[in-house]
């Protein structure tokens, strides 16, 4: 008997994870825009580890067995098939659309390019060693993470980074955030709580100029990175009938990952507005959860049968400042050792790099 065909759109952390678990049980087909997946979070650190780069950039080209790994834009899904721009169209029985988030450069790519994308961290990196004073806007776990790597690895620099919470990470224990912000003051980050940047000259790249705050206080900078967050890339879907589009641009699903009228179309990660945050933490719950529905469901059992997907109460977070200290929140506040084993030390690259049978540093 023929195998059910599984259609994937991007092939992100929840995409690319999904098509290699169903490789051998299904007709896999994903469709990815670029020819290399990368790690967003050690994309950080390529910034002032420019050799990372060539460690973080993982082509698909080893990653299934059996399906396909297709390079091409989706632009319209119905129930039975996706089409790309170029008018090829691939028929499905199930449709998975995880087309993540959009960020400011140089921390995800921002185009099909990963060779524009290694360009613009490489110039950002020039920059970088060159500066002498840097602020970055917004504290969330990239511009924390900048202020630690940059603190860490290019001592002496004035750093500045800005929030407009009045605590470092407000919807987690007050300890976490203010054991990072003790950190980072220990390693000569000014961290400025309870301003927004009026003024940004630039939303989605770094450029050297001055920020106002919400009291007046100007901060001149070398180098000022907004780091405002993600937004949804949900253009693909929003047309298909039944789709609902929330506030923060993430589509709402029902309570198996469906956003739509088709029962066989389904959303995760940054696209799926189901109560986890845009983070990679969430998918390491949303993805064995849809691998073994999706299994169920190939074997013929219906959607409706299977254990609905619950969200996290609240996820954990890792948050290194370079390579030795941070704080994380699992389930508890914990520090140095913790976060420098579980992610500061290597940022899981070698994990990943074996997913897409990459075993040795330069592949």
């Amino acid at each position: 008997m023929a195998k059910k065909k599984i259609v994937i759109v991007g092939g992100g952390y929840v995409g690319f994870e999904v098509a290699q678990a169903l490789d051998e049980l299904a007709d896999v087909t994903l469709i990815e825009q670029r020819e290399a997946f990368v790690m967003p979070p050690a994309a950080i650190r390529a910034l002032v580890e420019p050799t990372l780069l060539d460690q973080i950039t993982l082509p698909y080209d080893k990653l299934l067995k059996s399906g396909q790994v297709v390079r091409g834009r989706a632009v319209s899904v119905s129930q039975s098939s996706v089409t790309l721009d170029t008018g090829d169209a691939y028929p499905a029985d199930f449709i998975v659309v995880a087309t993540g988030s959009s960020y400011a450069a140089p921390f995800k790519p921002s185009g099909d390019s990963i060779a524009e994308f290694r360009q613009a961290s490489a110039d950002v990196s020039a920059q970088l060693a060159k500066a002498r004073s840097v602020a970055i806007v917004g504290a969330g776990a990239v511009g924390t993470e900048l202020a630690g790597e940059i603190a860490a690895a290019q001592p002496g620099k004035s750093i500045t980074l800005i929030s407009s919470d009045d605590r470092l990470f407000p919807m987690y224990p007050a300890k976490l955030g203010a054991q990072l912000k003790r950190k980072l003051e220990g390693v000569g980050v000014n961290v400025v709580l309870g301003q927004r940047a009026q003024d940004l000259r630039h939303m989605d790249q770094p450029y050297q100029g001055a920020v106002t705050l919400t009291d007046g206080t100007v901060i001149e900078a070398d180098l000022i990175f907004p780091v405002i967050g993600s937004k949804p890339q949900s253009s693909l879907l929003q047309n298909v009938p039944g789709v609902t589009v929330g506030s923060s641009g993430r589509l709402k699903a029902d309570a198996w990952l469906r956003p739509s009228d088709y029962p066989n179309l389904f959303i995760a990660g940054d696209l799926a507005d189901v109560g986890d945050g845009m983070t990679i933490v969430a998918t390491t719950r949303q993805n064995p959860w849809l691998i073994k529905t999706l299994k169920k469901v190939l074997a013929g059992q219906p959607v409706e049968r299977q254990k609905p997907y619950s969200p996290w109460k609240k996820a954990p977070i890792l948050i290194p400042l370079g390579p030795v200290i941070g704080n994380s929140w699992l389930f508890a506040t914990v520090g140095n050792w913790i976060t420098r084993t579980m992610k500061g030390k290597d940022l899981f690259i070698p994990k990943y790099r074996k997913a897409f049978g990459l075993t040795s540093e330069r592949g």
